[in-house]
């Protein structure tokens, strides 16, 4: 096992108390590295730093052209470790490894197109009813706190640091305390590149404690949180306390919409890829699957068919399409759904249980249930895992309904070929990220986000850099004479 420092003032440090967590693989069970466990007081000790930073460091004062290069650097830097990355990010989350790679690309573009905006803020002037040169600045937020989940630990990290950074701010991120390798790895590539010390601390530690303090913290000035509603409105009241500013990016209860008319064999596939990509570990998974009545058979059929072609095993294992679950404990959770929609009434039509061969993982085989009605628990709550609900509907204005009624408004999918239909529903769906005729693609380029419980606030786009700026009007009195008013 390597032994692994966070990342504090430009500094590698241990925990003040000495304690540590181990990592583990979660397709095999072996530990493969330990990583301090912050407490409070080694959070505030970060927090520090990035305040330090910002307030007398050269980062705010930097022109963005600097910026901009240094963000390049980062890059290039993830680039010329892919390989490296993508193994690591595959061994502490268990993906497959061609899911990994495409994430460390993805995180790679993700820093070069905040690079390139560094130097395209800006501000505006306005004709105001006054002799005075009125105008607006944008100007960055401050120190940020950013606490990310484990079912994408480079990829998020890298939408929490780029924008942010690019706007001139300091951050204190905390990866998930199951996947904080591919995260501290990173900050070797941020020191490399020769981004100041302070600008960036990457702290490792629990919810509790580590991030009530990054979330509570008043020398903080945002916090951005991606996970759980229910953890994300537990941050929400901490941040309270000073009025943070706060982007959370929470869960969802994601419908994915076939029509009877849409490319038949396209839509199979993107059922199953929306349902079971990353496990299903994905807060926009297409874990609902809403299917025209006058195909639903043959549909269902079809995806039974494909199922054996979703290939078990370790991330590593060439031609793996599906990993393990994180950690036991997660399997647990996902399999006591698996026995509620049972017990609901829903038909178990394939997995459910644990493949033979796999026991040293926490591995779960794809799941799908029908027969499932709205009102199921397996319908109405997030599950996070290999587990699909296939609800059938008749009409058009149905499919739109039973989309919507749920309290999470995230991601949608419509497949059709009839483009008015498509257009006539993802108006009227209530979520953030709608497809239409595909599923789960994500460009850094769009913003990314949702309506309702699954969160405030966009990340990604022109969108994810302005949650990071403050707007600041300025008037110059152009007018030398005097006021006169007393």
């Amino acid at each position: 096992m390597k032994s692994y420092q966070a990342w504090v003032g430009g500094e590698w440090v241990s925990a003040a108390s000495g304690n540590i967590r181990e990592i583990c693989d979660p397709g095999n069970g072996e530990k493969i590295g330990t990583v301090p466990e912050f407490s409070r007081e080694d959070v505030v000790h970060a927090i520090d730093a990035a305040r330090n930073a910002f307030d007398r460091g050269p980062w705010r004062a930097m022109p963005a052209i600097e910026r901009e290069k240094l963000l390049f650097a980062v890059a290039q830097g993830i680039r010329a470790q892919a390989r490296e990355f993508a193994e690591l990010e595959t061994r502490n989350c268990g993906k497959p490894l061609a899911e990994s790679e495409f994430d460390v690309a993805d995180a790679a573009n993700c820093f070069e197109f905040y690079a390139g905006l560094a130097t395209k803020l800006h501000g505006e002037t306005m004709s105001v009813p006054a002799n005075s040169l009125s105008f607006v600045l944008r100007e960055p937020v401050g120190v940020c706190s950013q606490i990310i989940p484990w079912n994408f630990p480079l990829l998020m990290a890298a939408w929490k640091l780029a924008p942010a950074l690019a706007a001139g701010n300091t951050c204190i991120l905390k990866p998930s305390e199951l996947t904080p390798l591919t995260a501290l790895k990173l900050a070797e590539v941020i020191s490399q590149a020769g981004i100041p010390a302070g600008v960036v601390n990457i702290v490792t530690g629990p919810g509790p404690g580590a991030g009530e303090e990054l979330a509570s913290n008043p020398k903080v000035d945002k916090v951005a949180f991606t996970g759980g509603t229910a953890t994300g409105k537990r941050v929400m009241i901490h941040a309270a306390s000073s009025i943070k500013k706060i982007s959370l990016e929470l869960g969802g209860k994601n419908p994915n919409l076939v029509f009877a008319d849409a490319d038949f064999e396209s839509a199979v596939d993107g059922a199953l890829f929306g349902a079971f990509a990353n496990q299903g570990q994905v807060c926009s998974a297409g874990s609902r699957l809403l299917v025209e009545r006058s195909i639903h058979k043959a549909f269902v059929a079809a995806m039974l068919e494909k199922i054996p072609r979703i290939t078990l095993g370790h991330g590593l294992q060439a031609g793996v399409k599906m990993g393990p679950l994180i950690s036991a404990a997660h399997r647990d959770k996902v399999e006591s759904y698996i026995k509620i929609g049972q017990e609901e009434g829903a038909t178990l039509l394939c997995g459910g249980t644990r493949p033979n061969g796999l026991s040293a993982g926490f591995f779960l085989a794809p799941t799908i249930f029908d027969d499932v009605t709205p009102q199921m628990r397996i319908a109405r709550e997030e599950i996070f895992g290999p587990v699909l609900s296939i609800i059938p509907f008749d009409t058009e204005q149905e499919a739109i309904d039973l989309a919507n009624d749920t309290e999470y408004g995230l991601a949608a999918g419509v497949w059709t070929k009839n483009i008015h239909r498509a257009l006539r529903v993802v108006r009227d769906i209530r979520a953030g990220i709608t497809w239409v005729n595909t599923y789960h693609p994500t460009f850094n380029e769009m913003p990314w986000g949702g309506y309702k419980q699954s969160g405030i606030g966009r990340e990604l786009g022109l969108h994810g850099i302005e949650s990071y700026l403050e707007t600041k009007q300025v008037n110059i009195n152009l007018d030398e004479t005097p006021i006169g008013w007393y």
